[in-house]
């Protein structure tokens, strides 16, 4: 039963993120990682030491902008929060619309 409801937490966040994105035109690649463990690997290997967490692996969503890590769906629903999202994806000053970040 746990399992489950991770498994909804998990959907819900991502459709929260995909659909953030989707609305404000930010281009971006969704990469589900149940489907391959180099891309898995790629996200574990790429999260700074400093946010992982302290037992087990990270959840998705995190998100990326190309190679640069912004943060967890906790940071990015913080920066939401405070009208801050465009920071947190490292987007400085460009428009929305022609920013290409990943998740």
């Amino acid at each position: 039963m746990v399992e489950n409801n991770m498994a909804v937490r998990i959907k819900k966040r991502q459709h929260d993120v995909v659909g953030f994105l989707e609305s404000n035109k930010i281009e971006f690649e969704e990469i589900d990682i149940t489907m391959s463990e180099d891309q898995r690997r790629w996200m574990y290997n790429n999260i700074p030491q400093e946010k992982q967490p302290a037992v087990g692996n990270p959840l998705p969503p995190q998100i990326f902008n190309n190679d640069t890590y912004c943060g967890d769906y906790d940071a990015f629903f913080e920066s939401k929060e405070n009208n801050s999202v465009s920071t947190f994806l490292g987007l400085k000053s460009r428009p929305m619309s022609q920013v290409n970040p990943f998740i």
